[in-house]
């Protein structure tokens, strides 16, 4: 019997295991990021939770997931030896990294009418280091991992539909997720001779602790008029579409932009 992380296909890869695998997930300490850790642990992976500054919240998202060999790290994405700190003591801690998911984002308002030049110029810093430049970097340390276990591997950027139709109180926010969604797409085509493939998710409004209180009253009413089908999404469905995308099976959509918002903006 050979090990599924050592064994070799027709390509020279190693087959892509469908379960049992080491999966980091930054920024993992609730909402969409808890969900997406036990949604991996329910498919029988192993998951990294990373945390910024939520370390209790990031302990109970630890605490609820099944199964066993899951670790908790902590650590400032926004700065690239903290990146490269977080990456490594998953790693150590996994024994290996097989799938990355980029959720650690930061959204915080800044309408360009109303917002000082010097909170501006702040904000617009804070978006990238944590939304691009994280994700970036996080990417490169992962794939440089993989590509030495021989194992291929996914990365899954958390993106959103933002980035198409636009945030005009949030466009730091907008414009970092746009990014994002290229910077995905140039890996897929750099990283593919590895056996490591590259999507992104765009997901429109759902509904996490963060949010909730937007979803009552009329402006509850309005977000879910967004959509046809008369309500906003949930962290689960987003979290559900994420494993596909890291599976054996959705490595012919590496390169893509998934978007997952109830048919709220259709792109063409």
């Amino acid at each position: 019997m050979t090990d599924a992380h050592t064994a070799t296909d027709a390509s020279g890869h190693a087959p892509f295991p469908a379960t049992g695998r080491r999966v980091l997930v930054s920024g993992a300490s609730r909402g969409l990021g808890r969900a997406l850790a036990r949604e991996f642990a329910d498919n029988g992976d192993r998951v990294a939770v990373h945390f910024g500054s939520r370390e209790e919240e990031a302990r109970a998202t630890l605490d609820s997931l099944p199964g066993s060999g899951h670790a908790l790290v902590g650590g400032d994405l926004s700065d690239p030896d903290g990146a490269k700190d977080v990456a490594d003591r998953a790693a150590e801690a996994l024994g290996g990294v097989d799938v990355l998911v980029n959720n650690a984002a930061v959204n915080l308002p800044h309408p360009p009418a109303t917002t000082s030049y010097e909170d501006w110029s702040a904000l617009w810093q804070r978006h990238l280091s944590v939304n691009l430049l994280a994700t970036a970097n996080l990417s490169h340390l992962a794939a440089h991992r993989m590509i030495g276990q021989g194992t291929g591997g996914r990365i899954v950027n958390i993106g959103s539909r933002g980035a198409f139709r636009g945030e005009p109180d949030h466009p730091a926010y907008g414009a970092t997720k746009a990014a994002v969604h290229a910077l995905g797409q140039s890996l897929a085509v750099a990283l593919a001779p590895h056996g490591i493939a590259v999507a992104s998710v765009a997901p429109g409004f759902f509904g996490t602790e963060r949010v909730a209180h937007r979803l009552s009253g009329a402006e509850g009413e309005a977000i879910r008029a967004q959509s046809p089908f008369g309500r906003a999404g949930t962290a689960e469905e987003i979290a559900a579409a994420v494993v596909w995308l890291a599976s054996p099976m959705a490595e012919w959509a590496s390169g893509a932009v998934l978007d997952l918002n109830g048919a709220s903006h259709l792109r063409t």
